[in-house]
């Protein structure tokens, strides 16, 4: 009886083991006006280029990010929540342009294919990790930008955390004092 206590047990610990994600992460939210982004504080519409958002268990309101780099240093910070159901990232092969990227066009980024190391900027003029739902499209801009087609967990920590100028500022000097 003894055993048969601890075979159930142990199935009933590997059941809940699964996939929490897998058929119950919540919807995206549409990207409107009233969004601010979580780390620029401004309005992600007034920036070009792919939008994150992550959904954290138990809030409904999402975070809103000014590019999907910032969605991924977000899941890479130490000091953020953990408690991540969904990040969201702007499927650009489904997005009407750089400028506008859709409201509506969201892909999970644990799913999406990503364009690490181009030439792309987005948000705050930073290279962009640029999100594609499908990985063929994500290969033609590659070919036609540059960079490398990585899935969201060969994303390097760097490419999302590492400091750059805003375009048109002098890189910091690495020279020491």
């Amino acid at each position: 009886m003894k055993s048969f206590a601890a075979l159930l047990l142990a199935a009933l610990a590997l059941a809940g083991c699964g996939d929490r994600n897998a058929g119950d992460a919540p919807k995206p939210a549409s990207l409107t006006a009233q969004a601010i982004g979580r780390y620029c504080g401004m309005n992600i519409l007034e920036h070009p280029g792919p939008k994150g958002q992550i959904l954290l268990r138990g809030n409904p309101e999402p975070i809103w990010f000014s590019s999907a780099r910032d969605a991924l240093a977000f899941t890479m910070l130490p000091e953020e929540p953990k408690d991540i159901a969904a990040i969201y990232v702007s499927d650009m092969g489904r997005a009407p342009s750089w400028d506008a990227p859709g409201a509506d066009n969201w892909v999970e980024a644990r799913k999406a294919w990503f364009v690490v190391g181009g030439s792309a900027r987005g948000g705050m003029g930073v290279a962009e990790l640029v999100p594609f739902g499908e990985k063929a499209a994500a290969e033609r801009f590659a070919a036609e930008k540059g960079g490398t087609v990585m899935a969201f967990d060969e994303v390097p920590p760097s490419a999302a955390l590492a400091a750059e100028p805003a375009s048109g500022e002098e890189p910091p000097s690495r020279e020491p004092n």
